[in-house]
């Protein structure tokens, strides 16, 4: 089958937030925040799925620090933690060096390529993170992210014969249930969220039949970028679908650099770099490098296709 004529032009990185997007966890502003030792809650949070299986209960590894914080709020440790508290919460997050400043430099250059702004190519940046939503909206990255998939607290639920009421009103009470989730095996359904395009039109279901040459943004112009065995399931996808695939790592703590050592070795990663974006170096050359890769190739995909077109015979 001959290329489309009118190419796919959009090229999409895809983060991970914790240790790729900033240097530590996002949630170290709210542990700061109420005086709670961060390495002690990470402790209990490590022994909640063997607390709870000896007693015949089986909770998620992803979502089991979600519902810490949960009971964190419930034993008045949190006390009055909202969603709009979180969002406060989050400017305090750090980004990582050269973030979000990378974001810019990406829509800069292919819009300063006259080729690829001819093609009318386009750089998107999403985060797809197993973290807290209104904090990732509260940081200083979020103006500069088409998108983010993250997990969500509820305050007040939606009570039986809600739909004969009239709307609640906006609430004060503090978080008390999970809404939307995130783990490491549903960083996928993001990816493929972005590649039909989901996140743009609302009304395609993500498990809808779609040709690849429909979807908004092939696989193989998506840049992963994440830090640790966490995003396997979605490093495997990319990799298998002709997408780029980056894992990052920070200089503390030491075993953050043998986790992403380790997926390089096993072949899950394409590339390795320390979580620094500045320019000169080394994550910046190679995401950059991969950038111009994909461009490239969007450039000559739809030169072929333009090739192809044949034009009516002239005057004799």
């Amino acid at each position: 089958m001959p290329p489309p004529l009118y190419t796919q032009p959009t090229i999409a990185f895809i983060w991970d937030f914790d240790r790729t997007l900033i240097p530590s966890n996002q949630q170290d502003p709210l542990f700061e925040a109420y005086g709670v030792d961060p390495d002690e809650f990470w402790r209990e949070v490590e022994g909640l799925t063997g607390f709870y299986a000896a007693r015949g209960i089986k909770i998620g590894r992803d979502s089991a620090y979600l519902l810490h914080i949960l009971t964190y709020v419930r034993a008045g440790i949190f006390e009055g933690l909202t969603n709009a508290r979180l969002r406060e919460l989050g400017a305090g997050i750090e980004p990582a060096p050269g973030i979000p400043e990378f974001f810019e430099a990406t829509r800069r250059h292919v819009a300063e390529v006259p080729e690829y702004a001819a093609a009318g190519i386009t750089v998107e940046h999403y985060t797809v993170s197993t973290g807290i939503l209104p904090m990732i909206e509260g940081s200083c990255l979020a103006p500069h992210l088409d998108g983010i998939w993250a997990n969500t607290f509820i305050e007040e639920q939606a009570p039986p014969g809600y739909l004969g009421h009239l709307d609640m009103p906006v609430s004060e009470e503090p978080i008390s249930h999970i809404g939307y989730g995130i783990d490491n095996t549903t960083k996928t359904r993001a990816i493929f969220e972005v590649n039909k395009g989901v996140n743009r039109n609302p009304s395609i279901d993500v498990n809808a039949l779609m040709g690849q040459d429909e979807r908004r943004v092939p696989m193989r112009h998506m840049i992963y970028i994440a830090d640790g065995p966490s995003d396997v399931p979605a490093f495997s996808i990319l990799n298998t679908k002709g997408g780029k695939t980056l894992g990052v790592y920070t200089t503390e703590p030491r075993n953050n650099f043998r986790q992403v050592k380790q997926l390089q070795e096993q072949g899950r990663i394409q590339g390795m770099a320390e979580a620094d974006y500045r320019p000169g170096k080394a994550a910046y050359l190679w995401l950059m490098d991969s950038l111009d890769q994909i461009a490239h190739e969007i450039v000559d995909v739809k030169a072929a296709a333009v090739a192809r077109v044949a034009n009516p015979p002239g005057h004799v």
